[in-house]
């Protein structure tokens, strides 16, 4: 929000010294981001002066239409005479009021202003567009042009306003109040400890039954509708320089004298208005829900299809505007221009002033992704209770500017509502901050930002109309708080026990975390936001639990309305970046939280701050939200290993997927299995399935492996994409925990090899399980070397698994017959379990 300093001046009787700065430490410091002060006109010096078009000669012979001018400036340049300037300009005439800037003055951006010589004459000086005097666009894109009765010779830079201060704020979601002057004047007047003169204190007619029509079939989508009728209005009048200045600095676009009072009572009092042409709506104002498919034209000439969420404003014909958001081109206000070009000038207007629901206002803004200042506002809060004097300060503009005559008929529809009262303790907001206050302290703070406040220890605090964030007993502590200043809270630091650290949960995760990074992955965590159309570009069942997700009410972004799953779609969104971009050779990883819905939902209750939740109410707020397990994901594509004068290099396949797996089992101590799967977004002939062993019941943690070339294609991935992901809770919860040091052995390790010749269904982890279990203790390792397949010499549907057997005693130095006897025992139990036979 923009405040001019002029402006806000107004309202509060501010010290002549102040300045902008002064403002912005005072704001800063009640809490609201003051984000920059901007000097309008610090670098302008005059003479800048109004002047009246005398001759207008047409120069020929160049590419661009070229004028040159007399303008009479009066006595601004020391002689009287006429001051001859060349202009490339087409929208002045003879007779026009302009502004002149003359030889020795000072534009903007350190433009020098001087006599020069051009199209073979000499220009004394500039007639300016509100572009060159950094006034913001006024619409017209061309020269200023001033009204008629403006004196000729006025210095120009005291007329237009041109020296100011703005301060530009960056309004937070809970203060709607503060995106109008009105409530930045508040807080100025409660930082300064003035008075503040608020302009919504006007003497408002009350309802009477000569209004215009109005219907209201959904009151908890409008609980207020206000509707005055301002006729006669003059096709001629225009918005005077104070008005169109105005909105400039807030940094809005003059357009019709209607619609420029309509945003200048908005940015005044915080309501957004509308202004419909009275000739152009037909009968009854309604306000109701959309019809399902229904369409409107809004006034940014798009058509629109309409929600049966959508709040719309009706007239017989249907939809002419979406409430809060946008007005319809049905109903548009005409002005001088639209006249001269064939159209009628609009007379006769009907002003809205309405309250409407956050939510709704903000569901339809994001539907339709048509952002407006009045839905800002609306999203925000506006105050109720300033519709009706919104209005009536709208119709005394438009009587004054206009020369319009108000109808006495006043339409007001309201749904009932009460104020909103919170109990509160007199020494709560002493609590929450940790520094004593006192009663009185307290009553005073919330007197100032509005608030009826009754009662002694018990405070029963009614809300004023514009705070819609004052909800509950800590909204109003924080009131207290920063108006007393954050800055005087004492620091304290906190004093942990001694003894406790990281728990084991975390140091598994960052040694997790620790050996991928050693591995070569880089860690990318991702926003945990998902559309539901991910699962099918994964290539999910119908019926698969990861389908089932949380979404959100009130989502960062629609197309992502729901809380993720699972881990990749956030990691392979990442690796498609990287990929874009030119990073080809990539290995991510990430671990994170993913989201599953309970079966029985329940609501978490508010606590308290003034005490330590107790360990009922920790469970009891644990069971009100998702399930939340912990999983790890790698992705991988492109080398693996460069290429170089040491070798060719290899791409990542399959096998690094699963190695990152065990990389994930060895920190955490557990025992991983590694067989053959098939499930999502996996290859179905080079995926592998990661379980664990649970209370003796195998169960499936995850999978790894190489993606299938259909999910690549539809999620615009590299070829030969691998990912791994599995639930790190899970097998947390079968590993014992300790960092396990690697073995050292003063003995010499006997190897053994074995090839053995099994049917080709049968998989290798069941052959190197057999194998490990019939090798007893003496074991230290097993490493599968060669899968080998040559029908002539195995025979049809046979393969050989060649493996690499490591034994070693911790007491002493094995002999042959004692790895021979551990080798043989090893072959007759695969023999057993898988019909493996020696191969011969």
């Amino acid at each position: 929000m923009r405040i001019p300093l002029s402006w806000l001046r107004e309202y509060v009787d501010l010290p002549a010294t102040e300045t902008g700065r002064d403002v912005q430490a005072k704001l800063i410091s009640a809490g609201l981001e003051v984000e920059t002060v901007e000097h309008l006109g610090a670098d302008l010096k005059g003479p800048l002066v109004v002047g009246q078009v005398l001759t207008i000669e047409e120069l020929e012979g160049f590419k661009k239409p070229i004028r040159f001018c007399t303008v009479d400036v009066g006595q601004a340049n020391g002689t009287g005479e006429p001051q001859e300037i060349v202009c490339g300009a087409r929208n002045f005439a003879v007779g026009d009021k302009v502004v002149v800037v003359l030889p020795g003055a000072t534009l903007p951006g350190g433009f020098s202003i001087s006599a020069r010589k051009t199209y073979g004459k000499t220009s004394h000086g500039m007639i300016c567009s509100s572009d060159e005097l950094g006034m913001g666009d006024d619409g017209t894109h061309g020269i200023i042009v001033l009204p008629p009765e403006t004196e000729v010779g006025k210095d120009a830079i005291e007329l237009l306003e041109l020296v100011d201060e703005v301060l530009d704020i960056a309004v937070t979601a809970n203060r709607g109040d503060c995106l109008s002057l009105r409530g930045v004047a508040r807080e100025t007047a409660i930082a300064y400890g003035l008075p503040l003169r608020d302009p919504a204190l006007l003497d408002v007619p009350g309802p009477n039954a000569f209004g215009y029509p109005v219907k209201v079939s959904d009151p908890v989508g409008c609980d207020r509708f206000t509707a005055r009728t301002v006729t006669g209005l003059s096709p001629e009048a225009r918005s005077p320089i104070w008005l169109k200045r105005r909105l400039q600095k807030v940094g809005m676009r003059p357009i019709s004298l209607a619609v420029d009072v309509t945003n200048y009572v908005m940015m005044e009092l915080g309501q957004p208005l509308h202004a419909y042409d009275r000739s152009l709506v037909q009968g009854t104002i309604g306000v109701r829900r959309a019809a399902e498919g229904e369409k409107i034209v809004t006034l940014d000439g798009v058509e629109r299809k309409l929600h049966a969420e959508d709040l719309v404003i009706t007239d017989d014909r249907g939809p002419i505007g979406l409430a809060g958001v946008m007005g319809g081109a049905d109903t548009e206000i005409a002005d001088h221009d639209a006249a001269e070009n064939g159209g009628n000038s609009t007379t006769d207007v009907v002003i809205e002033a309405a309250h409407f629901d956050q939510v709704s206002v903000a569901r339809t803004a994001r539907r339709h992704k048509l952002s407006s200042e009045a839905s800002r506002r609306f999203e925000r809060g506006v105050d109720p209770q300033a519709a009706a004097a919104a209005a009536q300060r709208t119709v005394d503009l438009l009587v004054l500017l206009a020369g319009g005559t108000a109808e006495a008929g006043v339409t007001e529809v309201i749904a009932p509502t009460a104020p909103h009262t919170v109990t509160v303790p007199a020494d709560h907001p002493d609590k929450v901050a940790g520094v004593t206050y006192g009663r009185e302290t307290v009553v005073r703070r919330l007197q100032e930002v509005g608030c009826d406040v009754y009662g002694q220890d018990e405070l029963i605090v009614t809300v004023p109309s514009w705070r819609p964030d004052l909800a509950d007993a800590n909204d109003l502590a924080e009131e207290v708080i920063r108006l007393e200043g954050y800055e005087n809270l004492p620091s304290t630091l906190p004093k942990p026990p001694a003894g406790r650290g990281l728990t084991a949960r975390q140091r598994l995760h960052r040694r997790i975390g620790r050996a991928l990074a050693g591995a070569g992955y880089v860690e990318a965590p991702n926003y945990p936001f998902v559309s539901e159309q991910v699962f099918d570009q994964l290539g999910l069942e119908a019926d698969d639990p990861a389908r089932r997700v949380v979404k959100l009410v009130n989502p960062l972004s629609d197309e992502e309305p729901a809380l993720r799953t699972s881990l990749l779609p956030g990691l392979l969104g990442a690796l498609r970046r990287n990929d874009g971009r030119g990073s080809h050779d990539l290995a991510l990883f990430e671990t994170g939280l993913v989201f599953q819905p309970r079966e029985e939902q329940r609501v978490a209750a508010n606590l308290s701050v003034d005490r330590r939740p107790s360990e009922d109410d920790i469970a009891a707020l644990n069971a009100a939200l998702p399930h939340q397990p912990r999983h790890v994901a790698v992705v991988l594509a492109g080398a693996r290993e460069q290429a170089g004068w040491w070798g060719k290099g290899r791409t990542a396949d399959w096998a690094d997927a699963v190695e990152a797996a065990r990389t994930v089992a060895r920190e955490a101590g557990a025992e991983l299995g590694v067989r053959k799967g098939q499930y999502g977004p996996w290859h179905p002939g080079r995926c592998a399935e990661l379980t664990v062993t649970v209370d003796g019941a195998e169960r499936v943690i995850g999978h790894a492996g190489e993606l299938h070339p259909r999910v690549l294609k539809t999620l615009g991935l590299p070829a030969r994409a691998c990912a791994m992901e599995l639930d790190l809770d899970a097998l947390e919860q079968v590993g014992d925990g300790i960092p396990q040091a690697p073995g050292i052995s003063t003995f010499p390790v006997a190897t053994q090899d074995v090839a053995l010749v099994v049917d080709a269904f049968v998989p290798a982890s069941d052959v190197e399980a057999a194998l490990r279990e019939g090798a007893g203790e003496l074991l230290e390792s097993i490493r599968l070397f060669d899968v080998y397949e040559n029908a002539e010499q195995l025979g049809e549907g046979r393969k050989s698994l060649a493996y690499a057997l490591r034994f070693r005693a911790t007491d002493r130095t094995l002999t042959v017959d004692e790895a021979s006897a551990a080798r043989e025992s090893a072959v007759t139990l695969a023999g057993d379990r898988t019909g493996a036979v020696l191969r011969g």
